[in-house]
């Protein structure tokens, strides 16, 4: 089956003048479109429901969401916050609950947005106003009894929200690997791998080498959920990691590849990504889409 892509116009908010470039989004969605790679294989989401939301989310901050209101809870976003922003978010968030279900019926789905996993239970941090990876994964579950689930975060930045969210469920196995010396503050994930300042395509290849395979061989997941972010790029902004545009798409194949060797479904967000250059981080992530196809086919 072909790789299916999750996309809305929706997924575009005015959140000012910010150095998240909220218009990647689009820009990706386009310059798939330009080389005919998503055509019929395409699908837009429903915007995540209240009930999806409370899977994961404090009733109280749900409200505070849903309403677009700025309290102690929503005010530690990064963000402002408005009705369209909030509506992009569950927007994104919907779309990641369909690559989920997309994935486990065909193999290989991309939300061409989404992995905003620094959000908590009961508030904002970061750029993420709700965990649409958690969500995500407590709607499949809820769906289909028994299902277990691996997180597997190449983000900068680490997982901090899902890792707590999922801290005492051993029916998620949640695996981040990012620069050390940097926000956030540390959660523990079931796999940290906390890297220097300066490391190479080499060296985090590596280590992710090691980590995924070994990850799918003992946890042995019915679906992977991949924050394929592209902010270790080093020509980031936000960090000081130094891996290639070349290197973070072996990055996406190894992860998209050892599934689709175990037979593994996997659904991908495309999460961070501050490059200097706006077009480097819209190559990376397009690359990531042509990783699925590559190996999902």
């Amino acid at each position: 089956m072909p790789v299916v892509f999750v996309y809305s116009g929706g997924y575009y908010a005015d959140i000012g003048d910010h150095i998240f470039p909220i218009r990647k989004y689009r820009t990706v969605y386009q310059e798939l479109r330009r080389r005919g790679i998503v055509g019929g294989k395409l699908i837009e989401p429903e915007p995540a429901s209240r009930d999806e939301l409370l899977l994961v989310h404090e009733p109280a901050y749900v409200e505070d969401l849903l309403r677009a209101r700025l309290t102690p809870r929503t005010a530690s976003a990064e963000l402002p916050i408005s009705n369209e922003i909030i509506g992009a978010f569950l927007l994104a968030t919907g779309g990641t609950i369909r690559a989920c279900e997309e994935a486990m019926k065909n193999g290989c789905a991309v939300n061409l947005a989404g992995g905003f996993h620094h959000a908590f239970p009961d508030h904002a941090e970061g750029f993420c106003y709700v965990n649409d990876m958690a969500v995500a994964i407590r709607t499949v579950q809820r769906q289909r009894k028994g299902v277990k689930a691996a997180i597997i975060d190449c983000d900068l930045h680490q997982g901090n929200g899902t890792a707590f969210i999922f801290k005492d469920d051993e029916s998620v196995y949640t695996f981040s690997i990012h620069q050390r010396d940097l926000y956030p503050l540390k959660e523990d994930s079931n796999w940290d791998i906390h890297l220097k300042n300066g490391v190479t395509d080499e060296e985090y290849l590596t280590h992710l080498g090691k980590a995924v395979p070994a990850i799918l061989e003992r946890f042995k997941p019915d679906l992977v959920l991949y924050q394929a972010g592209a902010d270790p790029y080093e020509n980031d902004q936000l960090g000081d990691l130094r891996l290639t545009i070349d290197g973070l798409k072996g990055r996406d194949q190894l992860v998209f590849g050892e599934c689709q060797k175990r037979g593994v479904p996997v659904a991908a967000c495309l999460g961070g990504g501050y490059a200097w250059n706006t077009d480097d981080t819209v190559t990376i992530h397009v690359n990531t889409c042509l990783a699925a196809i590559e190996c999902f086919g």
